[in-house]
């Protein structure tokens, strides 16, 4: 019940969220920018609660991740 408590709260912000930005930006920019945020909070997690090792491949996969959002954010 509380994963679906969870995930029923996000899901309340994230179709009128989309709405909004749409108005912005493209489907595949909201898209990234949803990716960004969740690569950003999981590591986190992960080491935090987890007590997960951060290593140098994680890293350099987020590293690739922001690579594609400048590819995606910038304007050709």
């Amino acid at each position: 019940m509380v994963s679906w408590g969870i995930a029923f709260f996000e899901y309340c912000f994230q179709v009128p969220a989309n709405r909004i930005g749409s108005y912005e930006f493209t489907p595949a920019q909201l898209k990234t920018i949803q990716e960004i945020i969740t690569l950003s909070i999981f590591p986190v997690f992960s080491v935090l609660y987890l007590g997960d090792r951060f290593r140098w491949n994680y890293g350099v996969g987020f590293a690739l991740i922001v690579a594609a959002s400048f590819f995606i954010f910038h304007k050709w």
